[in-house]
């Protein structure tokens, strides 16, 4: 059964742009050099993290900065927006916030 079949994103293009490698969740991954975060780990992974409230998936909402549905964390560092943010070479991310969020100080002013 193909990628497409099974419900996964496929890449129909650009294919010729460097290979890199980033984490997930502690999860070696691969990426395109220009593709967003959200691009990068739907490609990978058919989902961004678990849903707070129930047993769902999610996978990005608007793609235009204009919900919440695609923060990640990196390991270290502030929250952001999956969606509007290139996936760099090593990157290391975290589907759900760092145990101490929201007291690690990011959004105080």
């Amino acid at each position: 059964m193909t990628a497409a079949a099974q419900g996964r994103i496929v890449r129909l293009a650009e294919t010729a742009r460097r290979a890199i490698r980033f984490w997930l969740d502690g999860q070696e991954l691969r990426a395109l050099e220009g593709d967003t975060v959200l691009t990068a780990i739907l490609l990978s992974a058919q989902a961004l993290r678990d849903a707070e409230f129930g047993p769902e998936r999610r996978a990005g909402f608007c793609l235009m900065e204009a919900c919440q549905d695609c923060w990640l964390w990196p390991e270290t560092g502030a929250r952001f927006r999956a969606c509007s943010t290139q996936i760099t070479k090593g990157m290391r991310l975290r589907s759900w916030p760092p145990g101490d969020w929201p007291a690690s100080g990011e959004g105080q002013a």
